[in-house]
């Protein structure tokens, strides 16, 4: 039921996006990564469709709203991070998620926790750079062991900026071979 009601939430804030337009519409992508960072599922991509029109040239408009969306992400990150501090000392959440349709725990431990333990902070923004992979899981994860607000801030946004960069370049790549 929770499911079903977050995903048609996102789907709904999905379309609220790709139509949000001028100063309201940045806070509608703001508002739409930060909501993804810690509990909507979806794609964070679908903020690059946004049809703002600010500056009057595309590519700085594209550019406000990767930044705007990844201080929105770094923003709900810092939400969930505090949200996985608070997990770790939680024993009834662990075994909730652990008893979940998807054992979030176990699948994260298998890639994420990897990609922290091994390259810690610059891991977690290697992990969101990628695009349509689902960064609530890596957010998670890297909460759970790691113990900085700022450097995880930091990296979600960083992570969040190079995820849409390369989804730009990916896209824009395409659209002119075709």
């Amino acid at each position: 039921m929770i499911g079903t009601l977050l995903s048609a939430l996102g789907g709904g804030l999905g379309a609220l996006v790709e139509s949000a337009t001028g100063w309201v519409g940045m806070g509608v992508v703001f508002v739409y990564s930060f909501l993804i960072a810690f509990v909507l599922p979806g794609p964070s991509e679908v903020v690059l469709l946004a049809p703002i029109d600010l500056a009057g040239s595309p590519a700085v408009n594209l550019l406000g709203i990767m930044l705007v969306s990844a201080t929105g992400k770094a923003a709900g990150s810092v939400l969930a991070f505090h949200i996985g501090q608070e997990a770790k000392r939680a024993g009834p959440i662990t075994r909730w998620l652990r008893r979940s349709r998807f054992d979030v725990l176990e699948w994260s431990e298998r890639r994420s926790v990897q990609l922290a333990r091994r390259f810690g902070y610059g891991g977690l923004a290697i992990a969101l750079s990628v695009p349509f992979f689902p960064d609530t899981i890596s957010i998670y994860a890297f909460a759970i062991l790691e113990r900085d607000y700022v450097r995880f801030a930091v990296a979600t946004f960083l992570g969040s900026l190079g995820r849409l960069a390369v989804t730009v370049g990916l896209f824009g790549g395409i659209v002119t071979v075709f």
